[in-house]
């Protein structure tokens, strides 16, 4: 089976054919087919190709599944004896996409 590690939204994935992934918010449709194109490496059973920083030509393919927002994260500073407290909410967008080949 063979593997990729990508590059995208400044975070590395480790992907294979089929897997579901949640990354950083992309502009495409929902039921787009999305290529990228920062393959770092590029795996087959035994053989690896490492790119220097990318390999030439590999793309992996996926299509976008759906939009969303991730659960709320919660900010709160906090100054003892100060009179000095702030909260803050924080969701993430995100794209879910599903990995439908890798082209070396």
């Amino acid at each position: 089976m063979s593997y990729a590690v990508i590059k995208t939204g400044g975070k590395q994935y480790r992907v294979q054919q089929g897997d579901v992934l949640r990354v950083e918010l992309l502009n495409a449709e929902e039921g787009a087919t999305v290529n990228f194109d920062q393959v770092l490496l590029v795996g087959a059973g035994e053989s690896i190709t490492v790119g220097a920083p990318t390999v030439t030509g590999a793309t992996v393919s996926a299509t976008v599944r759906k939009h969303g927002r991730a659960d709320k994260v919660r900010i709160i500073k906090f100054r003892r004896r100060k009179h000095h407290k702030k909260q803050q909410g924080h969701r993430q967008h995100f794209t879910e996409v599903e990995i439908t080949g890798i082209n070396a």
